[in-house]
């Protein structure tokens, strides 16, 4: 639904959204009525104390408190009428918005009255004089709850948005797609604002600016071509998650086989699964005293208090550790290592620059390169500078370019370990161990294009990718990494599905299923929230555009002749293709999921483990576990439940991989 237009702006809420907020104010009204009339009748004909005040607020405030319950009870059931794209019986809307807000003059006026009746009441019962104070706390309360929520839905770009569609027939078509062009220029100005407001505690050095206007360019390109609420997207999710498991299940199950450590594919398997676990580790030791407390919350602060503030430099000394404390001494916990195993540890964050360590890993005979991933805004932003940069790689033909932001983490950590020495250092004390690079989520994607930036001066070495962002590489740097990259993936993981193609994809989705459902907005939210928290069967919805016209479902949700607008008609269209680079997740993927009906208790979970292609992660799942499988202690857990839950199982993959 678009948004809603009063007061002559576009505000980020739809004329379906006040079900909710109304209803709660309603209930709020209905008791607060009550209680004013039992105040009243218990005064009844003995205001004895400022018996003229006191009367007048109570007769005043039952009326107004009349009038508002009234109004509201008009506003949730007009706004609970019609769908999401069919606004037609929410026309009064505006109207009642108008005369809700009309109401809060008198309700503004007795709050002041109260005051001044509570002033003078010395002397009074107080009881009654506590009422009073109540009914005045509650008026302002309210007031207070209204303005915070004016400013919450407030559209900063709220002139009312131009449709295409009716300035074709003036013949202005070109003012129209000057307009929208316009539009979009103001909207990466707004962004660029809000990300300056949002990261005000940030140095605003060149590198940072740069940041900013190119995350509001992708942010601003990928709303303005829309015109939905956040309803409408949680909405569109929540009816996206019922289809996709809808279609789920409908499939044929998956034959699954145990694999011996005898069978060739098996054996490769196992291996695989044991070196991934043992890696991440090192990868989930990266994050530092944060992620070992979230792990340990009960031992953990024991297991620091310790070493936090233990000076270790006067022992060993470990080049480019800087500001080591808890960080380094989870790390020495989670990892087992000795203090003099680690060769370099940097803990040094900028955006595109993140903290890893190298260290010795004796049992695995290994130089380990551990990438640290997403801890702080400074990381967020380089996740978020997600336009290609080129990546020119000796030996690869076709077209070579990644991730800016990663590209730039991973170069910074490439200059750190060559021109600095570290690699050297390291194989001058084991000159005979191999090279591994590992990491978690932008660790991974960071770890995976270090290790293409290192593979022709060490042929031999191996990365081990765990969650990677999905849109990292081109698809011949992709191929290319297969030789020496494996990516983890647990479960329904948003992050390795993360690209930009996939956001326009997974919008294109939500704008046709929002378009054809004919349920009104409030029951798609609590059918929603229901089925995430308890299950059960997925809704019974269409799926399928049934012949209606591209113009009925898509006029009230896109601009006419945008790339959403033209992408609906079709699930192949080039102007919804040529839009952004396709992106890759790195090397082969060991694709893990939970084995068994879902929903089962932690304890009871099993897993099970398949090599992917990158085609499984090319459409994102909607699902409660989407954040959840990325965090790097349950990929952790995952791998080494898999481990101890002998012989692996794997998917027999199908014709298409």
């Amino acid at each position: 639904m678009p948004g809603m237009v009063v007061f002559g702006r576009r505000w980020g809420i739809a004329s379906d959204d006040l079900v909710f907020p109304g209803s709660f104010e309603l209930f709020v009204r209905v008791l607060w009525w009550i209680g004013a009339l039992i105040l009243y009748i218990h005064h009844r004909g003995n205001f004895d104390c400022n018996g003229r005040i006191l009367h007048t607020y109570l007769v005043g405030l039952l009326v107004v408190l009349g009038l508002i319950i009234l109004t509201l009870s008009a506003i949730v059931y007009v706004s609970a009428q019609g769908t999401i794209t069919n606004p037609g019986p929410r026309r009064s809307i505006p109207v009642l918005v108008y005369l809700r807000a009309l109401l809060y003059i008198p309700e503004l006026v007795w709050a002041c009255l109260g005051a001044v009746w509570v002033s003078d009441g010395k002397g009074c019962d107080p009881a009654t004089v506590g009422a009073v104070i109540a009914a005045v706390i509650a008026s302002w309360i309210i007031l207070l709850f209204t303005g915070l929520g004016v400013v919450f839905v407030f559209d900063p770009l709220g002139n009312p948005r131009p449709q295409q569609a009716v300035m074709e027939p003036l013949g202005v078509r070109e003012e129209g797609t000057q307009l929208f062009s316009t539009a979009r220029s103001l909207a990466t100005k707004v962004w660029e604002s809000r990300l300056r407001l949002l990261c005000c505690c940030l140095p605003q050095d060149e590198n940072y600016r740069a940041a900013f206007s190119s995350i509001a360019q992708l942010f601003s390109g990928f709303f303005s071509d829309t015109d939905l609420v956040p309803s409408d997207i949680a909405a569109g999710l929540a009816l996206l998650h019922q289809e996709q498991d809808k279609m789920e299940r409908s499939r044929d199950p998956d034959i699954v086989v145990a694999l011996s450590p005898s069978s060739p594919t098996g054996g490769d398997l196992e291996t695989e699964l044991e070196k991934a676990a043992h890696c991440m580790q090192f990868a989930a030791a990266a994050y530092g005293w944060p992620l070992f407390i979230y792990s340990n919350p009960f031992t953990g602060p024991c297991k620091l208090s310790g070493d936090c503030c233990r000076s270790q430099a006067a022992e060993y000394e470990i080049v480019g550790g800087d500001n080591l404390g808890c960080h380094f001494s989870s790390i020495l916990h989670s990892t087992g290592l000795q203090y003099r195993d680690f060769i370099y540890v940097s803990f040094h964050n900028q955006i595109y620059e993140i903290p890893f360590f190298v260290a010795l890993d004796h049992k695995r005979e290994a130089v380990l390169v551990a990438v640290r991933g997403t801890l702080s805004l400074k990381d967020v932003l380089t996740d978020l500078s997600a336009e290609c940069e080129d990546l020119p790689v000796d030996g690869v033909s076709g077209a070579s370019y990644g991730h800016k932001g990663i590209s730039q983490a991973a170069g910074y950590i490439y200059k750190k370990l060559v021109n600095d020495g570290i690699l050297n250092q390291a194989f001058s004390v084991a000159p005979e161990y191999k090279l591994v690079i590992t990491g978690h989520s932008l660790g991974a994607g960071t770890a995976s294009i270090l290790a293409i930036l290192l593979r022709n001066s060490f042929p031999n070495l191996q990365c081990y990718a765990f969650s990677p962002p999905g849109g990292l590489l081109s698809k011949a740097l992709a191929d290319y990494s297969k030789d020496f990259v494996v990516s983890v993936v647990l479960g329904k993981d948003l992050v390795p599905r993360l690209s930009i193609p996939n956001m326009e994809d997974l919008k294109r989705r939500i704008l046709k299923i929002v378009s054809n459902c004919n349920k009104p907005k409030y029951r798609i939210l609590l059918r929603g929230c229901w089925y995430e928290l308890f299950g059960g069967e997925p809704d019974d919805f269409p799926t399928e555009l049934q012949n209606r016209r591209e113009e009925e479902l898509s006029q009230p949700l896109v601009i006419h002749n945008s790339s959403s607008y033209q992408s609906l008609g079709s699930d192949d269209s080039p102007v919804h293709k040529a839009t952004h680079l396709p992106l890759f997740p790195p090397g082969r993927i060991l694709y893990i999921t939970e084995d068994g009906p879902p929903r089962r208790s932690v304890l009871f979970v099993k897993y099970q483990a398949e090599w992917a292609s990158e085609a499984t992660f090319m459409s994102i799942l909607i699902s409660p576990s989407m954040l959840g499988d990325h965090m790097p202690d349950i990929v952790l857990g995952a791998l080494n439940r898999l481990i101890n839950d002998k012989p692996f199982s794997m998917w027999l993959p199908g014709p298409g991989l």
